[in-house]
């Protein structure tokens, strides 16, 4: 069973940065995704950046310009540097990872989360 853990959350003010690491107990590069998902109280999860096995990121347009994720194969860790942070930004940020095992005509598609970090921003 593969577990994720999340650390790195915290107290920050308005324009301050954290960077949230997701230490992974397989091999990062066996996934075919992994992203940072974020979630605040009433609201449902969301994407807030994806990377994918070829190194290709996307994120949340909320993100873009601010966040960066990243990976680090040495210590099979993903990480998300988060900059200029907002009130809006504050939630608790959960690490996502997609496997495929198979062939295309059989493939079994596994999905793991690990147990969430929170983010506070405050002013």
């Amino acid at each position: 069973q593969v577990q994720l853990v999340e650390s790195g959350g915290g107290l920050v003010q308005p324009g301050g940065s954290l960077r949230l690491s997701c230490a992974s107990s397989a091999r990062i590069f066996s996934f075919k995704e992994m992203a940072w998902y974020h979630q605040s109280p009433g609201k449902e999860r969301e994407l807030v950046a994806a990377i994918r096995s070829g190194g290709n990121a996307d994120y949340s347009d909320s993100a873009k310009g601010r966040f960066t994720i990243y990976r680090d194969a040495a210590t099979n860790t993903m990480y998300l540097q988060m900059n200029s942070l907002r009130i809006e930004d504050a939630a608790v940020y959960y690490c996502n990872a997609k496997k495929e095992v198979g062939p295309v005509e059989a493939v079994r598609k596994y999905e793991y989360w690990g147990q969430g970090t929170q983010v506070t921003v405050f002013s």
